[in-house]
């Protein structure tokens, strides 16, 4: 494996709420769980809040137990609301937002449906140097080519209440049949999107693992742990 080359300060020593939305199967859980991870082995007070209403298969409340023993408060609706399908926002996410001893994971549904939901939020958020992180998987079949990128980026900005999203994530990834050759293939169609769109391309999020000695880079690496591989 090569030297990781992640810039733990990538977005910034400032901010502490970043949410993480992406179309249904983008891995944007993933990527939300291993970077609530790495901001508590930064020596943060982390929490997670799961308001993924749309991905009934993978979301990160199936991982409570995993992140709490690691010092990673799980912010869910009560018991009873658990497993419903519809936006549960509750006043400790508000609290979270507000709590400036606090970074905040913000695990968002796919697609609209799911940004919606943020939305919701958008009072507190601006009061906030929050960061939305747009995650994109090119090998799934809404996000292969640049028009369906951008047409999904403008559904997402319609639907967020106007907060912005502020930068761009390659995910690109066949699972355990992922290579490095794939990876820069999605970080070359990302740098497209970021052109178009001026939104930069935080990093790239690559499974651990995974060979990269005969690609190069152009953004950092972010090595990821997969939890399921249920998309």
């Amino acid at each position: 494996m090569i030297e990781d080359k992640f810039d733990t300060k990538i977005f910034g020593d400032n901010k502490r709420t970043f949410a993480f939305v992406g179309d249904f199967g983008s891995g944007k859980t993933e990527i939300a769980i291993n970077f609530a991870l790495l901001r508590k082995a930064l020596g943060k007070k982390v929490a997670i809040a799961d308001l993924d209403v749309v991905n009934l298969y993978f979301r990160s409340r199936e991982h409570t137990d995993y992140l709490e023993e690691r010092g990673i408060r799980v912010v869910l609706p009560s018991r009873e609301y658990r497993n419903a399908d519809v936006p549960m926002i509750t006043p400790t996410v508000m609290g979270s937002i507000s709590d400036h001893k606090v970074d905040l994971i913000l695990d968002i549904g796919g697609e609209e449906n799911g940004i919606v939901v943020l939305g919701y939020l958008s009072e507190y958020l601006f009061k906030e140097d929050y960061e939305i992180v747009l995650v994109i998987n090119g090998r799934r079949p809404f996000t292969r080519n640049e028009e369906d990128i951008v047409e999904l980026y403008s559904r997402l900005r319609e639907k967020a209440r106007g907060l912005k999203i502020n930068s761009l994530v390659n995910n690109t990834n066949l699972m355990e049949e992922t290579t490095g050759k794939i990876i820069k293939e999605g970080e070359d169609l990302l740098k497209k999107v970021s052109k178009t769109l001026s939104i930069p391309i935080a990093f790239n999020s690559v499974a651990k693992g995974v060979d990269l000695e005969e690609v190069n880079l152009e953004y950092p690496i972010f090595w990821i742990k997969r939890f399921n591989i249920v998309y």
